[in-house]
């Protein structure tokens, strides 16, 4: 007999370490570990459950949430992954049921591997359908029970809400499977009865979780934040008619798209109002000065560089993220990940242009690459008496605080240098562009470049790094990064307010502008004004773009609001030329391509089932436009 997803029914999943109550682990030894154990002590669930936490990014083997090698904005227009782009298949039109790539790749991203989703689902529902057996002492440990509960529950909902997220509708199972179990009925259930089921466990989770506890765990307001970003998606074009309308499995097929958004406004303005605890932004709420000093810039930067930098206490931002101690447990290597090639990093996961030439200047003005040159959109070049007077000449100069917090170019400063690489940075700052005499003869190339002379196989190929998630303080070549991975924050659930009152439209209009400046105005800019609707849905689109750059928010914004084939393009590389006297020269190469990118078809909003799953389970529906 066939049987369903054979990962969910094995009960090896139980075989977890435990790490306290030695009276229960006395009994029998680790070898022999089962549910029977797990279930006779509160705190050998509690270790139990600190295993579920660690599955909740649909991996196994290596990261948690977005904390990976390999990020999901590398699937995206915001990055390129220098190392495996060719893993990114929707990028390249082979997206399939038997190629998934960094989507189901254990080691590097298998950010929505289906097996290992379910495999967490059976591990939370064990727990579920067991917790209230479990014997427990009046007081502090019947409190830990309900806490367990609560966390089961929204870890759920996340599993549930990657699922609707990515594949559409789920196979809803709220109790464990078991050995022996026909599931040749089973099907896949609707979107909305999806999305009813990731409420429902938000709810439930909410019901039990305190407003804050134990730094790392689960608490109502995580629970909350997680209904806001989930309604946010579903009131989205994507799956209010935009793609396969009559298909229930990726569409809501009753309903009103203004009641979604309705509700994912009152969703977010809950946790605004502190209904689920007190989150508020970090850094001034006050109207930026204008203009900003170059010290303000750099006190606003280092700020919101500072929310993703967190070591010990989270500030007031943070809602809920995962900690990566030393001591053991998950890995986090951002610096070694992400850190130019010239630190003895792996250089991955690089600013692509056009993000970069998002970002506004200092004043909250458009940047504009062909200002000095107008027309010529790939060269841009400045003399040393032209940048004395007018500095803004080099596209680096004068942006927006959130810049240079996020990307590292060339001349940006950074760590100090190994004692190898010290001779060829005195200055510890970043050298992506090449160094020229001026008769225009190559002086030395630029050590944080492929043709460095430290190594060559993790350079930059489009000449940026991403500076964000990485650590000043950490060596990467020696050393894990001990900072938090943010997964909810309080500037989200704004631009989820914010968004969803402007589609809303009318007297909403101007609620949602207000909260879009809010976090504006801590980013150093000033508000954005009264605009049509059109103008502000643009406005929130931006904003969200770039507050959440390279955090994985693109991958689900560029798929809801169907833009997908309008931003992703080819990746190109930039080349600078610094001259000994001073001239710079900064040319996009269309020539030098390190990536070739498209939309070959919408079918690639969704992920598809792979086929390893249809075979085990035929029955099941697959995504629209997978065979």
């Amino acid at each position: 007999m066939k049987k369903l997803l054979s990962y969910i029914i094995s009960i090896a999943v139980l075989l977890f370490a435990a790490t306290s109550c030695t009276d229960v682990l006395d009994q029998d030894p680790v070898s022999s570990f089962n549910e029977k154990v797990v279930f006779s002590d509160i705190n050998v669930v509690k270790a139990y459950l600190g295993k579920c936490y660690d599955r909740m990014g649909g991996n196994t083997n290596n990261g948690i949430l977005g904390a990976r090698e390999d990020l999901l904005s590398s699937g995206t227009d915001q990055t390129l992954c220098i190392h495996r782009p060719a893993n990114y298949v929707h990028l390249k039109g082979t997206m399939s049921p038997d190629q998934l790539g960094i989507f189901v790749h254990d080691g590097l991203g298998g950010y929505l591997r289906w097996n290992n989703i379910y495999a967490n689902i059976q591990n939370l529902n064990a727990i579920l359908a067991n917790i209230d057996n479990v014997p427990t002492t009046p007081g502090p440990e019947e409190a830990l029970k309900t806490r367990i509960k609560g966390e089961a529950h929204f870890i759920r909902a996340y599993m549930y809400g990657m699922i609707l997220m990515n594949y559409g509708g789920a196979v809803i199972t709220t109790q464990p499977y078991q050995l022996g179990q026909d599931f040749l009925t089973i099907t896949r259930s609707t979107l909305q009865q999806t999305l009813d089921q990731v409420l429902s466990d938000a709810d439930a989770a909410i019901t039990n979780l305190p407003a804050s506890m134990e730094q790392g765990r689960a608490t109502r307001g995580a629970a909350a934040a997680l209904k806001s970003r989930v309604l946010l998606f579903c009131a989205s074009p994507l799956v209010n008619g935009g793609y396969e309308a009559s298909n229930a499995l990726v569409s809501f097929t009753s309903g009103t798209q203004a009641a979604r958004w309705t509700a994912a406004r009152d969703a977010a303005k809950a946790v605004i109002d502190g209904t689920y605890g007190t989150y508020e932004l970090v850094g001034a709420m006050d109207d930026p000065p204008s203009p900003l000093t170059g010290a303000d810039v750099t006190t606003i930067s280092n700020t919101y560089f500072s929310i993703f930098n967190q070591k010990g206490a989270w500030n007031r931002e943070t809602i809920w993220g995962i900690q990566f101690p030393l001591t053991g447990g998950n890995v986090f290597r951002a610096n070694i990940w992400y850190g130019p090639n010239g630190y003895h990093n792996w250089g991955n996961n690089n600013p692509t242009e056009p993000a970069v030439r998002k970002y506004e200047m200092a004043d909250g003005t458009p940047f504009i690459w062909d200002k000095y040159n107008p027309g010529n959109q790939v060269l841009r070049t400045a003399t040393a008496a032209q940048l004395a007077a007018e500095p803004d000449r080099n596209p680096y100069y004068g942006r927006e605080p959130r810049f240079y917090g996020t990307v590292l170019f060339h001349g940006a400063p950074w760590q100090a240098r190994p004692s190898d690489a010290a001779a060829f940075d005195p200055f510890n700052k970043v050298q992506t562009g090449h160094f020229y005499n001026d008769d225009g003869t190559l002086k030395i190339q630029g050590i944080d470049t492929r043709q460095g002379l430290i190594e060559s196989w993790n350079g930059t190929k489009n000449g940026y790094y991403l500076k964000k998630f990485m650590d000043p303080a950490t060596v990467g070549q020696y050393f894990y990064n001990t900072n938090t991975w943010v997964e909810f924050r309080f500037a989200e659930i704004l631009l989820n307010y914010a968004e969803a009152c402007i589609e809303l439209g009318g007297a909403d209009l101007q609620n949602g502008l207000d909260a879009l400046n809010r976090v504006r105005n801590r980013a150093g800019l000033p508000d954005r004004v009264t605009a049509d609707q059109d103008q502000a849905r643009q406005w929130v689109r931006h904003e969200r773009y770039i507050e959440h750059f390279a955090e994985g928010h693109q991958w689900y914004d560029m798929r809801r609001w169907m833009t997908a084939p309008q931003v992703i393009e080819n990746v190109y590389e930039i080349k600078i030329k610094e001259f000994t006297n001073g001239n710079f020269e900064w040319f996009l190469d269309l020539a030098a391509m390190p990536d070739a990118r498209s939309w070959a078809n919408n079918k690639f909003y969704w992920v598809p089932l792979t086929r390893d799953e249809m075979n085990k389970a035929p029955q099941l529906q697959q995504n629209p436009g997978y065979n």
